[in-house]
């Protein structure tokens, strides 16, 4: 795939533009050709989506893919900037993403969550690499959840068009993708990457380690995906699900997938689907392979 680079505006040089959005790309591959994954779309079936399938999802990654430069030059270029400031800055080139991304597909909405995730990221990274500092998962962490202090206060606001991520607070208190990166993402940070990272270093296959950590993400997340479609029993329901196939020994073999194909199954019937995991996965991919994340990290894990 190739990226467009923007002209130099930032101390950024260009392998650094193509690599981080390179890396971006390949974490949203990682996750759509993972197979098989319950309830999201995937080499096997379209999950519980009827409006979408796997090509949607390739094409989409490759348009939104071509803004990525512009959040890490974003980053670099607005360096100074108080962190609170710098959201309002990179808010066009998300518009523009979600523009190529409905260009892409015909109008289906693949990856809103993901532009707003590695969005945000990326222009961390481009500030850290702006000031010279290391980038590291804790680093990005810190920096994107200064970015979006009280961004899930706005969906307290009363609309008369209400949004879906509105409805779902102002009902069950779920503050979706915003509480997420309000908190630097946490549960990324803290739970799904050491956990994936660990079962690397243990030996265990890839694709059986990420499929693990969807199912650790699955069982830990307020998924607003999952809540949106089947309310807070369907939630609790796939939480459940998910954390009984890790208590019962999760994936340790290619036998095990038929585990997760039954799984599958029963999210189609009831019509779930882990979009936000999907998501976080996605970023959870991403950030094991920064070197200075995964050093720190592997000594911490060695250290337990």
């Amino acid at each position: 795939m190739r990226l467009s680079i923007i002209e130099h505006t930032s101390q950024l040089t260009l392998n650094n533009v193509q690599y981080y959005s390179q890396l971006a790309w390949q974490a949203m591959m990682a996750e759509v050709n993972l197979t098989p994954k319950p309830g999201l779309v995937d080499k096997y079936n379209t999950g519980a989506h009827k409006d979408m399938t796997l090509t949607d999802f390739h094409l989409s990654a490759n348009a939104i893919a071509q803004h990525f430069p512009a959040f890490l030059h974003a980053g670099a270029q607005y360096k100074e900037l108080p962190l609170h400031q710098l959201l309002k800055m990179i808010r066009p080139i998300g518009i523009a993403c979600e523009q190529s991304m409905f260009q892409a597909t015909k109008g289906v909405n693949t990856h809103k969550g993901s532009i707003f995730s590695l969005g945000l990221i990326l222009t961390a990274i481009g500030r850290l690499l702006a000031l010279n500092k290391p980038v590291s998962a804790p680093a990005i962490s810190v920096i994107v959840s200064h970015m979006c202090q009280g961004i899930t206060a706005e969906l307290k606001q009363v609309s008369v068009h209400p949004t879906a991520g509105q409805k779902l607070y102002q009902m069950f208190g779920l503050t979706g993708a915003r509480g997420e990166a309000e908190s630097g993402y946490q549960l990324v940070i803290n739970l799904s990457l050491p956990y994936y990272l660990k079962q690397l270093i243990e030996g265990k296959p890839q694709e059986l380690a990420l499929l693990q950590t969807l199912l650790l993400l699955m069982a830990n997340n307020d998924d607003t995906n999952v809540a949106n479609r089947g309310g807070l029993q369907g939630l609790s329901w796939l939480k459940k699900q998910a954390q009984d196939l890790l208590n019962h020994g999760g994936l340790t073999k290619l036998a095990d997938l038929s585990k997760i194909q039954q799984f599958d199954k029963a999210c189609i019937i009831n019509n779930l689907s882990p979009g936000g995991s999907a998501d976080l996965l996605i970023l959870t991919w991403f950030l094991a392979r920064l070197p200075y994340s995964t050093g720190n990290l592997i000594s911490s894990i060695n250290n337990n």
